[in-house]
């Protein structure tokens, strides 16, 4: 019997995105999660307005980050990576609308709302630079970095609205800014182009559930709702040791400083260190840190606290991805991790208010702050046969570093 030629399956090209997607993503991003810095700055304008109640703020702040995060989530099960220009643009431009949307807004339901599509909206816009960020050389590296470029836009924008547009155009001008910012991602976003490979050959962009992976969501949701516990609370409670509301604004700007440090930190030693264990050694820090603080110690001592919280929060993060690759090396679970380090950041935070905080009495929160960090702790300790062996050296896409 004659047979025709054999077929010879084609090798699969993996092209890496290009430094001009990877800058277009960053930035695009960095847009994206603005809002995290600002919230203090523009919600304190909208109560001293009495545009939405004290109430009101937590449900608000506590939306948008939810949303951030579920848009993420939506974004890489609904939509293709190879449209991402497209994508970009059209979150950009639905982002820009809200932002300006939000200047006519009066009341908690309307902010809520409102805000809550923005938040949405955003993830997408976050989905976008994460899909760039996991199919780099390294994803990893790249991901401290990425924390460093968001974490120092957060500042800069925040200083800027602080000195100069909310004093002279209100909370309003600080949402015009926000708009300006989103729509200038709008005209960036055609560096996006060509759009990008899909990471599974399957199609789906949904992880393979096992337990690394389980493990993986639980540590990341656990570790963020430590820090976003106690983040929320720095106020009040630094204000507990004495401190001023001038001086607990110093300290806040201080920590973001050593959050910076320690995301660029990461960045340089990301690939030389074994994730499970720094993020073992992180959690327990983080539990000591929680103690220490629910002593309540003098001033000095709680600044100082507080500045290793900071550098230690940002130094983690890019372990959590590199944990990720672990789990999955396709990136699959990666790609989620920005929002479960989203969702467990609002989830810390929400717990606590409502099962721990009575009487407007923030000092139960250090505790809950050691209690999440000490499951994760725990969590990773049970799974660290699973992910010791497994770290990729290497990112799957192929890289030559």
């Amino acid at each position: 019997m004659l047979q025709g030629p054999a077929t010879v399956a084609k090798p699969v090209t993996v092209v890496l995105p290009s430094r001009r997607q990877i800058v277009a993503a960053l930035i695009a991003g960095s847009v994206a999660l603005l809002i995290l810095g600002l919230q203090p700055l523009l919600l304190g304008e909208l109560v001293a307005q009495k545009r939405i109640s004290l109430g009101g703020v937590g449900l608000v702040a506590m939306g948008e980050i939810i949303t951030l995060g579920i848009g993420v989530i939506l974004a890489n099960t609904l939509l293709s990576p190879a449209r991402l220009s497209a994508v970009a643009v059209v979150a950009a431009a639905l982002h820009t609308v809200l932002d300006v949307m939000t200047m006519r807004l009066d009341g908690d339901f309307q902010f809520l709302v409102v805000r809550a599509l923005a938040g949405l909206v955003a993830g997408v816009l976050m989905w976008v630079a994460t899909s760039v960020i996991v199919r780099t050389n390294a994803p990893d590296r790249l991901s401290a970095v990425f924390l460093v470029t968001q974490t120092l836009a957060q500042a800069t924008v925040a200083a800027f609205l602080a000195t100069v547009v909310v004093p002279n155009s209100g909370w309003a001008g600080g949402f015009a800014v926000m708009a300006a910012l989103s729509g200038a991602v709008v005209l960036l976003a055609p560096a996006l182009r060509p759009g990008l490979t899909a990471l599974a050959s399957s199609g789906s962009g949904l992880p393979p559930l096992s337990a690394a992976t389980v493990v993986t969501f639980a540590v990341v949701l656990t570790q963020m709702a430590a820090i976003g516990s106690l983040w929320a609370y720095l106020d009040p409670l630094g204000r507990d040791t004495g401190l001023t509301g001038t001086q607990v604004g110093t300290l806040i700007s201080a920590v973001l400083i050593l959050q910076v440090i320690g995301g660029s930190t990461a960045a340089w030693v990301v690939r030389r260190l074994s994730a499970a264990a720094i993020l073992i050694a992180s959690s327990v820090l983080i539990a000591s840190l929680g103690f220490g603080l629910h002593l309540q110690p003098n001033a000095a001592l709680f600044c100082a606290l507080c500045g290793l919280f900071g550098f230690v929060w940002l130094f983690l993060m890019p372990f959590q991805i590199r944990l990720a690759f672990a789990a999955d090396p396709a990136g699959r679970v990666a790609v989620l991790v920005p929002a479960l380090q989203l969702l467990g950041s609002a989830f810390g935070p929400l717990l606590t208010s409502l099962f721990f905080v009575t009487n407007d009495d923030a000092r139960p929160v250090p505790l809950v702050c050691m209690g999440f960090a000490l499951v994760a702790a725990c969590l990773l300790l049970a799974g660290h046969s699973r992910f010791g062996s497994k770290e990729p050296h290497q990112h799957i896409m192929g890289d030559k570093s």
